[in-house]
């Protein structure tokens, strides 16, 4: 197998575990995925957050809108992480909820160094407002 390839199927790999995690709402398992260091930032408000600060985040994704899941994922391996489009779907008292989404992750030595998350959360605010 060529270096390519192994990179190739080791970061898919770990995008699969990682997306896993997030699903499984394994806080645990998302924040050991990340340097020490490293930092999540959205487009909608552009901060970044430490690793601890986006698990509260992922937290609460759950708690509104459990039983979420990626549909239509397309992923593309890069020599530095990986590129990933999606969308983020639910059912939710409101009706379906669609929000297509993109993520860049960047890495370093195995783990995430920066994730870039690109969305509208219009989507979201419709299907979670009382």
């Amino acid at each position: 197998m060529s270096e390519h390839q192994t990179h190739h199927d080791e970061v898919n790999e770990f995008a699969e575990r990682f997306i896993g995690a997030i699903l499984a709402n394994d806080v645990d398992a998302v924040i050991a995925m990340y340097i020490a260091d490293a930092t999540i930032w959205h487009n909608f408000d552009e901060v970044d957050q430490t690793p601890a600060q986006n698990a509260k985040t992922l937290g609460a994704l759950h708690r509104l809108i459990p039983g979420f899941r990626y549909d239509d994922i397309r992923r593309t391996v890069m020599p530095d992480g990986f590129w990933q489009q999606h969308v983020l779907c639910a059912d939710t008292t409101k009706g379906t909820l669609r929000m297509p989404a993109a993520l860049r992750v960047y890495m370093v030595g195995g783990l995430i160094s920066r994730l870039e998350e690109y969305l509208d959360p219009a989507p979201f605010a419709a299907a979670t407002s009382r």
